[in-house]
């Protein structure tokens, strides 16, 4: 595999150093890409089986800052159709919406349903649900306060959900945030992450975390 320039300046980092986390940013900010805005992305390693039911956790999350990422967010309605579009919604429609997913056509981020609609979703679970488009109750994507449910997507919510190997990965911002508010929205995931901690989860429950660029090195870094 060809190693680019930009991969030869790596050999600087210290990639067995732990960092605090404004020194991991700051560092890698360094070794940013000067052609377009990366995201800063965390990647959390969790003490947990997740082939345990009782650890398997999932979520959403607002982050304080945002994600700095447009989202294209889909409504599948037939009734609050006028309330999604009000909202912002990118897609909206009812049958003829499931059957264009259905057909292969999907331009969205974010799926959100009313609870009538899902019987229907079932025909489309198999495209959706690999994708994690697959709206549930449990993440507040299907509701019929649509034009709520728009609005928290188009702000900046992530899902967190680990891994088969117990790792969560998330972005938490653009790098032309400041570093401040980057620091913010990792926190801000990291604590959300503590709070869910499964009381069925024995021992260390977080085992590491690392940050990198989209395209960049990668970077340990300290969780207190």
């Amino acid at each position: 595999m060809k190693v680019t320039k930009r991969q030869k300046t790596w050999v600087e980092l210290d990639t067995e150093k732990v960092y605090n986390l404004k020194d991991a940013i700051e560092t890698l900010r360094g070794f940013a890409s000067k052609k377009f805005d990366e995201s800063l992305e965390i990647a959390v390693k969790l003490g947990i089986d997740i082939t345990k039911a009782d650890q398997n956790i999932r979520g959403m999350l607002s982050l304080p800052n945002g994600t700095g990422k447009k989202v294209r967010v889909a409504v599948f309605t037939n009734d609050k159709q006028a309330d999604a579009k009000k909202a912002g919604a990118d897609v909206v429609g009812g049958d003829e919406l499931i059957e264009k997913v259905a057909g292969g056509q999907i331009d969205f981020d974010r799926v959100i349903a009313t609870p009538d609609m899902m019987p229907k979703m079932s025909k489309v679970a198999k495209i959706l649900g690999p994708k994690g488009l697959m709206p549930n109750p449990k993440l507040g994507t299907v509701t019929n306060n649509v034009a709520e449910a728009v609005a928290t997507a188009k702000a900046g919510q992530i899902e967190y959900r680990p891994e088969k190997n117990g790792i969560v990965h998330a972005g938490v911002g653009k790098m032309s945030f400041t570093t401040e508010k980057l620091i913010e929205n990792a926190t801000a995931l990291i604590e959300q992450l503590k709070k869910v901690k499964p009381s069925s989860s024995k021992g260390q429950y977080i085992l590491g975390c690392s940050v990198a660029t989209t395209q960049g090195p990668g970077l340990k870094v300290e969780v207190k």
